[in-house]
């Protein structure tokens, strides 16, 4: 969703910064949304979440603060660099990441927490294309079967969205009338 998000706030004339920022509030509600419906069909393990969700939101306040710290034609290249890069990973079949392992042990619990506070970090610094690098490190990583691993994926980007959002808003970096407005359609 933010792989086109971003841009398009982008053309309607906001600062690359202001984007990165006004995004946030959409994806919070779409995710408030998101865990209501897996929890209604208890397919969520919020325990399990937190374990694995508490790094992702260490780390996204580390890369919320890296994002607000760039100047806007900075933040520009790094988004448009990244949009490109992520164009390539869903072009180059990432589905080859989610494929059952089953029966495969997951990594160490330590391991995890490093995967998780990098995918923090980079959830924070520009949220766009995250849901991929979640669900590999959920199924991948983990070891959890892709339903339960989209459930997972959803609850840690609620964990980490509140904190990051305020970091921009601490830094006056949203709009929240385009914000709103977009959140409308991502909770639709």
């Amino acid at each position: 969703g933010s792989l086109l998000t971003l841009p398009l706030l982008m053309f309607l004339g906001l600062p690359a910064n202001v984007a990165n920022g006004t995004n946030r509030i959409a994806i919070l509600l779409q995710n408030v949304v998101g865990v209501t419906s897996f929890k209604q069909q208890k397919v969520l393990d919020p325990k399990r979440g937190l374990i694995i969700g508490l790094p992702a939101v260490a780390g996204s306040l580390l890369g919320a603060r890296i994002a607000i710290s760039m100047n806007d034609a900075i933040m520009e290249r790094a988004i448009g660099g990244l949009l490109v890069l992520m164009f390539f990973l869903i072009i180059l079949k990432p589905g080859r990441w989610l494929n059952s392992h089953e029966g495969q042990p997951p990594v160490k619990l330590y391991f995890q927490v490093l995967i998780f506070f990098l995918i923090g970090v980079y959830g924070g610094f520009i949220q766009a294309g995250v849901g991929f690098f979640l669900l590999a490190g959920l199924v991948l990583g983990a070891g959890f079967e892709l339903v339960k691993a989209n459930a997972l994926k959803v609850f840690i980007v609620l964990l980490y969205t509140p904190f990051a959002l305020a970091i921009f808003m601490w830094n006056n970096d949203v709009n929240y009338v385009l914000g709103f407005i977009l959140a409308l359609g991502n909770m639709t």
